[in-house]
């Protein structure tokens, strides 16, 4: 995994936004209806309407937390859902984290 891609992508605070709503989908995306928001992951379009931000701007920033490995999209029918990858934000933060008290 590219450290300097990870690191770019939490220096921004609106893609912090989207890890920390992401983190707690069905608190923050209940009113989705196309797809379960825990299981399936979250439509871009409601992140973009959740961070307030044009839908362009929320696919680019999207798509750093993807390069990132912080979060997965799939696709169905037309929209792109987006759910967080836990394992890879862990392990970024262990290496942080030893990188830090080096």
């Amino acid at each position: 995994m590219d450290r300097s891609i990870q690191i770019k992508a939490i220096a921004s605070k609106p893609r912090m936004q989207i890890l920390k709503l992401l983190a707690k989908p069905r608190r923050h995306f209940k009113h989705q209806w196309s797809a379960d928001p825990v299981n399936f992951g979250v439509c871009m379009t409601l992140i973009a309407e959740a961070l307030d931000i044009a839908q362009p701007t929320a696919s680019r920033h999207l798509d750093i937390l993807k390069q990132a490995g912080f979060i997965t999209v799939r696709k169905h029918q037309k929209w792109s859902y987006c759910k967080r990858h836990d394992k890879n934000i862990q392990a970024f933060t262990t290496w942080l984290s030893k990188q830090l008290a080096s």
